[in-house]
């Protein structure tokens, strides 16, 4: 690319970077370490507000801070040579802190970034491809960054911009309409159907040459549709209309990657048993499965287990589904090194009260532990039984801050 190309881009970037509305404070702008001697990198899916908090972050100093985002139609032929104009464009500028949005688009951008901490330069990047940020990052910045993620907006964040009070209304609002902040502000379900249609064109087909962009739409709507279920790649083949199932693993994955969705597998002590077993999946956010989805739209119970799920990813990435002969617990997770077993239960009620219990004890008595959650919409009640305790309580006063702050039920 030529100089005067460049300086044109950086220019007109300025003006938008300059114009960010600081919007909603973010609960991850607390964990957010100010170094010279590491790369911050915030991940996450597309539109979720990255840049917005980034921008929070360094208020106090955006004089001194030079964004450039790489994601621009116009920097399509930026290659890693480019690198070497940039960098004086930006010594020219002055600035001392550099913000790259989707730096991870270019290929080599991690020799250059370790050529800036080698400088003792402020480097601050986003991305929304967890795969091919993670390959550079444990390869040539191995030891230098510190890596954060960032989803859409959790449900206190939720309440925050609209400035609601924590009940069950605010909570079934918040699972119909989910967390993307720009979604929230206009309510235009295009916008979420257009990030879709980016993710599986942009992020994906055109990023791995994927030519049969039917089957991979195909596996995008049952996804949707399936959320909070198990699913089968074997199973899908047929399904969706592709050859194999290591196609729709390979597919799968790209959706990972993209911060599209998680699977989570069966708990097992063993990896490959873990590995072997079916997978829950979960979309990343309500708002997403209301405007893709065939079926499960309108379905309050998967949209609410949806929902914890991701309240609960916010704070550790040890999650399982418990499952045996007889019973199912829907999270394990570990925080701490300690394990915890939650239920969700939109409503408990007569005809799924001993299945769900059942299923929590089963959980509690395989991992050896005294007490243990069901998550309702808006029931409290407290149950012992055969010397466990089950507390049952609003996922609306339910605080997963708590359990990693104190390492403990409430």
């Amino acid at each position: 690319m030529r100089y005067s190309e460049l300086q044109a881009v950086v220019n007109e970037q300025k003006d938008v970077f300059y114009s960010f509305e600081l919007g909603t404070t973010r609960e991850l702008l607390g964990t957010l370490p100010v170094t010279n001697s590491h790369v911050l990198v915030v991940s996450g899916i597309r539109r979720c507000g990255k840049s917005v908090l980034l921008h929070q972050f360094i208020r106090d100093e955006i004089d001194n801070v030079f964004y450039f985002n790489f994601a621009d139609i116009r920097l399509y032929e930026f290659l890693a040579a480019d690198f070497v104009l940039l960098d004086e464009i930006i010594r020219e500028s002055g600035k001392k802190i550099l913000f790259f949005d989707e730096i991870q688009i270019i290929k080599g951008w991690e020799l250059y970034v370790r050529q800036k901490l080698d400088q003792s330069v402020r480097v601050i990047i986003t991305g929304s491809n967890a795969r091919m940020l993670s390959v550079e990052l444990g390869t040539n910045l191995t030891g230098r960054h510190i890596s954060k993620e960032l989803f859409p907006f959790s449900y206190k964040e939720f309440c925050a911009f609209h400035t609601l009070l924590y009940n069950k209304e605010s909570f079934i609002l918040f699972l119909n309409k989910g967390g993307f902040p720009e979604f929230l502000k206009t309510n235009n379900h295009e916008l979420l159907s257009f990030l879709i249609e980016d993710i599986i064109h942009r992020d994906i087909a055109t990023r791995y040459a994927i030519r049969d962009i039917a089957g991979l739409k195909n596996l995008c709507i049952y996804v949707m549709s399936n959320t909070a279920k198990l699913v089968s790649p074997s199973k899908l083949t047929s399904i969706i209309g592709v050859k194999s199932p290591s196609t729709v693993l390979e597919y799968l994955s790209y959706f990972e990657s993209s911060y599209l969705m998680n699977l989570i597998p069966r708990f097992s002590y063993s990896v490959k048993g873990q590995m072997l077993s079916e997978k829950k999946i979960y979309v990343v956010d309500n708002g997403l499965v209301n405007v893709a989805s065939i079926s499960a739209s309108k379905d309050m119970g998967r949209k609410f287990e949806n929902a914890i799920y991701w309240s609960i990813r916010r704070k550790t990435k040890n999650i399982w589904y418990f499952s045996d002969s007889n019973s199912e617990c829907d999270f394990i997770f570990k925080l701490n090194d300690d394990y915890f077993a939650i239920q969700v239960c939109y409503e408990l009620n007569g005809d799924n009260q001993e299945r769900e219990i059942n299923g929590l004890l089963a959980a509690l008595k395989f991992f050896h532990l005294s007490e243990g959650i069901i998550l309702t919409i808006d029931q409290t009640d407290k149950i012992l039984i055969d010397g466990y305790k089950i507390n049952v309580i609003p996922a609306y006063e339910f605080d997963f801050q708590l359990m990693v702050s104190q390492n403990a039920i409430p």
